[in-house]
């Protein structure tokens, strides 16, 4: 089937084309692999020949944390393809990986652009692009003030363009007011404010943020997500060397020099048992929210609650 190579560091964009190859081959049977998390042989295993002759999707995200062997497995494949496979390699840029990288540029693989998007005007673009794949039509102050409220996290901004698609009266342009109505009139919380205050240790902060943040629409998987995502990156760089600049730590992590720096001073209040009891907390409440538990928000304060404890008690 072929080859497709998803470029760049943006998470939403990348699983976005990976949905979109997915409809494209419907009826397909997809298995997903994530770099950092497989086991040695597991891409072997997936892109293995089936005895039926089967359409397959295989999906490795973040390519560019595979280990030398599990590289070897992925050329080895490249060398040697299957028809009736299509391999989708999301590689997040950077220098890391690279040596693989090149290979796989070199069998003219379906290169789809998932870069960070860093200027207003793409952001601009990204919303417009949003209310078009739903349909639904918007003014352009309304998609200004979406960016203005939102913009620092697509994901976020992604989740409310759905929000208003959803809520706003099928037919109507989509303007200012309605924007206002769900994102304004507060303090515009997302998901990664209410994350900030727990990793700070500011309960009530968290509490109240947590509260604006879903009376103003955000979904709760979004907020565990953000604190999930706060929490490996505290993870990772508290194994990174204190004494390398976050420049030149940003490609090897993954992560952008300021949120490195950031890290390293929410890090002053942590140590490795409250963030690993932090992470089994956020793990257990995300279960919760996904259907363990009758009540979302219940779920989230009790576990902000137990957290910013975690680091009091460091």
């Amino acid at each position: 089937m072929g080859l497709a190579l998803l470029l760049g560091g943006e998470a939403i964009l990348a699983d976005r084309a990976i949905a979109e190859l997915i409809s494209q081959n419907s009826g397909a049977q997809v298995s997903t692999i994530d770099a950092s998390e497989s086991e040695v042989g597991a891409i072997t295993d997936a892109l293995a020949p089936s005895l039926f002759g089967e359409s397959r999707i295989v999906v490795i995200k973040e390519m560019q944390d595979l280990n030398a062997d599990q590289q070897d497995e992925v050329t080895s494949y490249l060398g040697d393809s299957d028809e009736n496979v299509l391999l989708v390699l999301w590689h997040k840029g950077g220098v890391k990986g690279k040596v693989l990288l090149d290979k796989v540029k070199k069998f003219n693989p379906v290169v789809i652009a998932c870069d960070v998007l860093k200027k207003e005007s793409e952001k601009l673009e990204f919303v417009q692009r949003e209310f078009s794949r739903h349909h639904r039509k918007i003014t352009s102050g309304a998609v200004q003030d979406l960016v203005d409220a939102l913009g620092s996290d697509l994901r976020e901004l992604g989740s409310a363009c759905s929000q208003l698609a959803s809520d706003v009266l099928a037919g109507k342009v989509i303007d200012e007011s309605d924007v206002a109505r769900y994102y304004q009139g507060r303090t515009e919380t997302t998901g990664f404010e209410v994350a900030d205050a727990v990793i700070d240790g500011l309960m009530d902060q968290a509490l109240i943020s947590l509260r604006n943040a879903l009376d103003t629409g955000v979904d709760p998987v979004l907020i565990i997500s953000a604190l999930a995502s706060s929490l490996r990156t505290l993870a990772k760089v508290s194994g990174a060397s204190r004494g390398m600049k976050a420049f030149d730590l940003a490609s090897s992590l993954g992560l952008p020099p300021w949120q490195i720096d950031k890290a390293r001073r929410q890090l002053s209040g942590w140590n490795p048992n409250s963030l690993s009891q932090a992470v089994i907390t956020v793990a257990q409440t995300d279960a919760d929210i996904k259907g363990a538990a009758a009540d979302p928000a219940y779920a989230l304060e009790r576990a902000i609650i137990q957290i910013t404890r975690f680091r009091a008690a460091k």
